[in-house]
C-alpha cells in the first residue's frame, strides 16, 4: 500500500514540474485595464473584414487591445491572417474562393486576391504595427502549421518587433514558437494557446501532454492562453490558481460570456459582438 501511495506522490510531483510556467514577475499592468479584439474590431459584412487595416484601425479607436495571427508566405513576407488556408476568407477577381494555403503564395500573388466582398488585401505586420502604432496593447499570435519552419517565423516576427513603440506580447499554440523566445527573447512577456484537445477526439498521447501544459517546464510561458469552453481544465486552473500565472481567455463570443468569464480569467479576448462602453470604462478605471 506505500508502494502504490509513493508511486501516486511521485506522479503527481511529475506531473506538477511538467506543468510549472513562468513564476517571475513581469509587468502586467500594461496589458490590464482594456478587452482584446479577435482579429480587430471586424465585420465580415462590411468594408473592415477581420485581420485588415480599417479592422484594427476601428479596434484602435476604440480603446480596445488587438488579438492578431502572423505566418510567412513563400517569399517570407510576414502576413497578418488567421487560417492557414485561404479558401474561407479570401476571394479571387471573380468572386471565387482561393484554394491553398498561406506559404504557397509570395506576398504579390496574394495580393491579387480580396477579403470576401471587401476591397481589402492581407496586410504585411509591419503595415499593421504602423497602424497600431503602441497606441493599444498587442497579442501576437505566432502561426506555424506542424512541419512548417517556426523558427524561422519567429526570428522574422521579433525583427519587426524590435524596434516597435508599443506593448506587446507573443503567443503560440506551438511550443517550439514560446521556447524560441523563451531562448532568445526572455524580455518579451510569451504566452501558450492551448485547449482541450481530446474532448471530442480520439486519444493521443501528444495532444493530451499539450492540452494539459505538460511543456511548461521547458517554454516557461508567462501567461496561458486558454478556450474559454474549457476553463475548467485543471492544468489551466492550477496554472493561474497555485502558480499565479497570468491567465488568457479565447474567444468570448457574447457580452454576457465576457461578464461570466471575468472571474476566471485576467485578460479576455473577444469576438463578433461590441463590449460595453461603461463597462470599458469601469474596467479602465479599475488598474489607474
Amino acid at each position: 500500500m506505500k508502494t502504490l501511495l509513493y508511486i501516486v506522490i511521485i506522479l503527481i510531483l511529475l506531473y506538477l514540474f511538467f506543468l510549472c510556467p513562468s513564476l517571475r514577475k513581469m509587468d502586467r499592468k500594461p496589458f490590464l485595464g482594456r478587452y482584446y479584439a479577435h482579429r480587430g474590431l471586424y465585420d465580415n459584412h462590411t468594408s473592415a473584414p477581420e485581420n485588415s487595416l480599417p479592422a484594427f484601425y476601428k479596434a484602435v479607436e476604440g480603446d480596445f487591445g488587438i488579438e492578431l495571427d502572423v505566418q510567412l508566405t513563400k517569399d517570407e513576407k510576414l502576413v497578418v491572417t488567421h487560417d492557414f488556408t485561404l479558401s474561407r476568407l479570401f476571394r479571387d477577381k471573380e468572386g471565387r474562393e482561393v484554394p491553398g494555403k498561406v506559404y504557397e503564395y509570395t506576398f504579390e500573388q496574394l495580393q491579387d486576391f480580396h477579403i470576401l466582398d471587401s476591397a481589402e488585401r492581407i496586410p504585411l505586420f509591419r503595415d499593421v504595427l504602423k497602424t497600431v502604432n503602441g497606441r493599444v496593447p498587442l497579442i501576437v499570435e505566432i502561426k506555424v502549421e506542424t512541419g512548417r519552419d517556426w523558427k524561422r517565423t519567429c526570428e522574422i516576427t521579433a525583427e519587426h518587433l524590435k524596434d516597435y513603440p508599443g506593448v506587446y506580447c507573443i503567443e503560440s499554440f506551438h511550443p517550439g514558437a514560446v521556447w524560441w523566445y523563451r531562448q532568445n527573447h526572455p524580455e518579451v512577456m510569451r504566452g501558450q494557446l492551448s485547449e482541450d484537445y481530446l474532448r471530442d477526439k480520439k486519444f493521443d498521447v501528444l495532444m493530451l501532454a499539450l492540452a494539459n501544459l505538460q511543456l511548461n517546464f521547458l517554454t516557461k510561458p508567462d501567461f496561458i492562453a486558454y478556450n474559454y469552453l474549457h476553463e475548467d481544465n485543471i492544468s489551466r486552473r492550477l496554472c493561474r490558481n497555485l502558480f499565479r500565472n497570468f491567465s488568457v481567455a479565447y474567444t468570448i463570443p457574447s457580452y454576457e460570456e465576457l461578464k461570466k468569464q471575468k472571474a476566471n480569467f485576467d485578460l479576455l479576448i473577444f469576438e463578433g459582438f461590441l463590449p460595453d462602453r461603461e463597462d470599458c470604462q469601469v474596467l479602465k478605471k479599475s488598474v489607474e
